[in-house]
C-alpha cells in the first residue's frame, strides 16, 4: 500500500479529539508551507510580473479598494 494510502487510513481511524488535534496541526503545517513557498517565488521574482501588473492597474485608476 503507498504512503499517501497509509496515512489516509490512519486519518480516518482517528477518534474525533485526535482527528480535531490533527486538523489543527495540518492548517499550521500547510500554511507555513504555503508562507515559505511564497516567500520564495518572491525571492525569486516569480511574482514580479504579478505584482507590476497589479501596480499598473492600480495607477490607471483599474483597482478598487476591497
Amino acid at each position: 500500500m503507498g504512503n499517501v494510502k497509509s496515512i489516509e487510513k490512519a486519518v480516518e481511524s482517528l477518534p474525533p479529539s485526535e482527528l480535531a488535534e490533527f486538523r489543527h496541526w495540518f492548517a499550521e503545517f500547510d500554511a507555513s508551507a504555503w508562507d515559505k513557498k511564497i516567500g520564495e517565488d518572491a525571492a525569486t521574482g516569480k511574482l514580479d510580473g504579478l505584482a507590476a501588473e497589479a501596480l499598473a492597474d492600480y495607477s490607471s485608476g483599474s483597482a478598487r479598494a476591497l
